[in-house]
């Protein structure tokens, strides 16, 4: 086993940097998650790491060796892609068994770890059956047992679960973070989905036009983003954001957006020290859609944490009901300096934002009614609209 090391790490093609000065270590037996949309480098952070493509700046590390100019297949890596890559010809057994006879190992060996991975990953009862006769998961499964048998340094898997349907999606991934666990080799994964990169990462690198944004526990990237962008792309439904000002009002520091205003307790001044420097100036609220409740089915509901809404929408989810409503100042794309991209939770700029709550199903709230919704002063995040850096925010590395 190894661990993976990228210093100042650089890929350019002509002007454009596809990652620009990627610094993070992947720890010996880690299973590390590098998620964003398309375009956020998250890939070519792979393709490098596996030697397919060329480094332009920087260098890369798998344990002590510095790897940027040895071929791919020196370099002890396995890979598993999104399209299975099975050999259609060959039984499950010989698909399995092909990269280890190509490395000309014994065959009792050979045997031994086909049928170990087999048992492993569910394939024992399909080892004389063809691709054509299994289905998608299983497929994946045969390819996921084809780089377990090699025994790399690394484990290299760029979206696995993308020709998959939701439920094999699930089951898969749970597959995955169970073989990792067994095996304790060290694994770099890609995907696009943050569902993905929070369930199966031990820590996650949100990506972002070739830069790293935050790289940390997924409990730390919901809890403390380091700024707006991961906020914004960091749960499910997304966070609320809308732009406040902070005032002093009887002894408190409070803050006012559109008719509502929120008073900040003793508690997050403790958490967010720096929320005093913003006195008088303003800021970007975030909320979690889970930071909302019904006030009325919570006893002794503090007058100074509700919002008076009208909702717009309620959609009835079973566990949850997603209650909409607007007609809050959103922040605009001059407080992160960024050009407006819708698919950019954070540089949208309407004139007002819609807002999402999650609530319990115990709720009483009804489409196109006023409704008292309770804030949960901890699901508050607080964000400068200079930078668009967190206030107290989590580190970016």
């Amino acid at each position: 086993m190894a661990y993976v090391r990228f210093v100042e790490a650089t890929k350019r093609y002509g002007d454009v940097a596809a990652l620009e000065g990627l610094n993070l270590t992947v720890e010996d037996g880690e299973l590390v998650v590098f998620v964003g949309p398309s375009g956020s480098g998250k890939t070519t952070a792979l393709r490098l790491l596996a030697g397919l493509e060329s480094i332009s700046s920087g260098h890369i590390y798998i344990g002590d060796k510095q790897v940027d100019d040895i071929p791919p297949r020196e370099r002890d890596i396995a890979m598993v892609f999104q399209d299975y890559a099975l050999y259609p010809q060959m039984t499950v057994y010989k698909n399995l068994a092909f990269g280890l006879r190509m490395r000309k190992v014994p065959g009792p060996e050979i045997d031994k770890q086909v049928r170990d991975a087999a048992r492993i990953l569910g394939l024992e009862a399909m080892l004389e059956r063809r691709p054509r006769q299994l289905s998608g998961g299983q497929r994946q499964r045969v390819a996921l047992g084809r780089a377990l048998v090699r025994s790399p340094q690394v484990f290299l898997m760029d979206e696995p679960l993308s020709n998959l349907d939701a439920k094999l999606r699930v089951q898969t991934r749970v597959e995955i973070a169970r073989i990792q666990r067994e095996f304790g080799t060290t694994t770099v994964y890609v995907t696009h989905d943050q569902t993905e990169a929070m369930t199966l990462g031990q820590r996650v690198a949100v990506m972002k036009d070739g830069a790293l944004q935050q790289f940390d526990t997924p409990k730390t990237l919901y809890d403390r983003p380091a700024n707006l962008f991961v906020a914004g792309f960091i749960g499910s439904p997304a966070m609320n954001l809308t732009e406040a000002s902070l005032d002093r009002e009887g002894g408190s520091l409070v803050a006012r957006f559109g008719d509502h205003r929120l008073r900040i307790g003793d508690d997050t001044l403790a958490r967010r020290p720096e929320l005093h420097r913003f006195e008088g100036r303003k800021v970007v609220i975030g909320i979690r859609p889970e930071g909302f409740e019904d006030a009325s089915i919570v006893p002794e509901a503090p007058p100074d944490r509700r919002l008076s809404v009208v909702v717009d929408l309620r959609e009835d989810m079973g566990s949850d009901v997603y209650a909409y409503f607007s007609g809050l100042p959103a922040f605009t794309p001059e407080a992160t300096g960024k050009p407006d991209d819708p698919a950019d939770p954070t540089t949208r700029s309407p004139d007002t934002a819609t807002f999402i709550a999650r609530l319990s199903p115990q709720t009483h709230v009804r489409e196109g009614t006023h409704a008292e919704l309770l804030v949960d002063e901890e699901a508050i995040h607080f964000f400068n609209p200079e930078t668009g850096l967190g206030v107290n925010g989590g580190r970016i590395r």
